[in-house]
This record gives structure tokens, sequence and C-alpha cells, in this order.
């Protein structure tokens, strides 16, 4: 458990590195949200979000890598209350065995946390379901995450609280030929701006969740320049083997 003065100081260096951050990774065209609505966000060290699916277990994208520590029932980064966030060691990562770094294919991670949050007022898991719809063409979703929300600014900084979007979908199709992204599979979701309105979100958001209908369907994973409406975000897909995956993993005796 740590101290006050411990848990200060760890805070104050995940703030410097926020606030220096380069790594251009935005909700784009969203709104802070409620302190506290969404209380399943991970915040990973100031580099990704992630979907807190079990009292001991989160779950990111592949390609946020490196994460040591998970914080629980944060709002604003720079205001941690000790008494609402719950500090966790990441003691085991198991990223998806296919993951392909080339084509984010199957953009997944799983992290075992050292020890169980509890579940309070700020921190709260949401659990998968068993099967995930594909969603429609246009079904209107939402991402949220710490990213950016400036796609312009010269020296990109991370929101200091927790940012929410609404994202439509765009059919795999479209998003293969339109774009000319690279090859969006069946483990994939496109979703970005609809009309004159940009709204997305980007790197720095990677491995927070997609939701649509109050169920998470992806992890943010890619994308191009954040906003750009002919280049919308994509997600990994919780597809039914997906989600069997995840299910073994959590299960298996080793982990």
């Amino acid at each position: 458990m740590f101290g006050l003065k411990t848990f200060t100081v760890y805070l104050a260096c995940v703030v410097c590195v926020m606030v220096n951050s380069s790594h251009g990774s935005e909700i784009i065209g969203g709104k802070e949200v409620t302190p506290h609505s969404l209380r399943y966000m991970a915040f990973l060290e100031a580099s990704c979000g992630g979907t807190l699916i079990h009292p001991q277990w989160v779950l990111t994208a592949a390609h946020c890598t490196g994460i040591e520590k998970v914080f629980l029932g944060v709002h604003s980064i720079k205001n941690m209350d000790k008494n609402s966030v719950q500090v966790r060691r990441v003691v085991k990562a198991f990223p998806h065995p296919w993951y392909d770094d080339n084509v984010k294919e199957n953009d997944l991670m799983l992290f075992k946390l050292n020890k169980p949050v509890q579940r309070t007022k700020t921190v709260q898991w949401l659990s998968l379901q068993k099967a995930v719809a594909d969603p429609a063409d246009g079904t209107s979703c939402m991402a949220a995450g710490w990213g950016e929300t400036n796609e312009n600014a010269a020296k990109p900084k991370m929101s200091d609280v927790l940012m929410s979007v609404n994202v439509t979908v765009v059919n795999r199709k479209d998003c293969n030929n339109r774009y000319s992204y690279r090859p969006i599979t069946k483990n994939m979701v496109c979703a970005g701006s609809k009309g004159k309105k940009k709204t997305d979100t980007c790197q720095g958001d990677s491995g927070g969740p997609l939701i649509c209908n109050g169920v998470q369907v992806g992890v943010t994973s890619f994308g191009g320049k954040c906003g750009d409406p002919k280049k919308p975000g994509v997600y990994a897909f919780l597809s039914k083997m997906q989600l069997k995956w995840i299910e073994n993993v959590m299960n298996r005796s080793d982990a």
C-alpha cells in the first residue's frame, strides 16, 4: 500500500511524464466526463488507457508495453485523491499470442495486477460479454481516455482529466477501400467522424475501450492523423474468438 508521501512523489513523476509527452495521441471533439462516471477506466502510467474487466485484470492494447503500474479511480491526473485512487503493480502481462505489430492485428493484452482492487464509488470493473455483436455501419459508440485534445498543438500534451467522445462506425469495406488503410480484418472495427465535426482517438488513448450500446466491443488500437475524417480510428474487435482467449488466459493455472 502506498503511503501519502510515497503516493505524492510517484504522482509527481507521472505528471512530469504526462506534461512532457510528445506522443501526439488524443481524444478529438470530445468532452470531459462526469467525474468517476466511467469507473472501469484504468490509467496506465501516462502512456495508455485500459479497462478494468475483473478485480485483478486490466484489458489494454498489445502495443502498450513497459507498463509497471496501473491507476484506478482517476479523473484528474494532476489532482489524484489518495482516498479515491487505487494503485496496483502489473505482475504479469499477456499480449495476444498472434499480435502482429506491423499491421496491428490482434492488438490486445491483459495485465494481471498484484492484488484485487476494491469496489468503491470511484472504482468498478466492467465485465465482458460472452459474445459481442459486430457493430453495424453508422452505429454511434463511445471511446474514452486522457489523450491530447488538440491535434494541431505545437507541443501535444495529454489531457489532465478523463475525456470521452462519440465516434461513428465505418464498415470494413469502406475503411479498407475508401481510406487506403493497411488491411482492416474481421478482428478490427473502424470508427471516427460523422459529418463535419471531427471526433476521434489516437495512439495516446490506445488500450482504452470502445463502448457500443453499453457493451465493450473493442480496444483503441491505431489511426491516421487525429480527427481526419478520411482516416477513422481503428479498434481491436472483441470477437467471440478474442473473448475466448481472454477467458482462457484469466483461467490459466500459471496466470
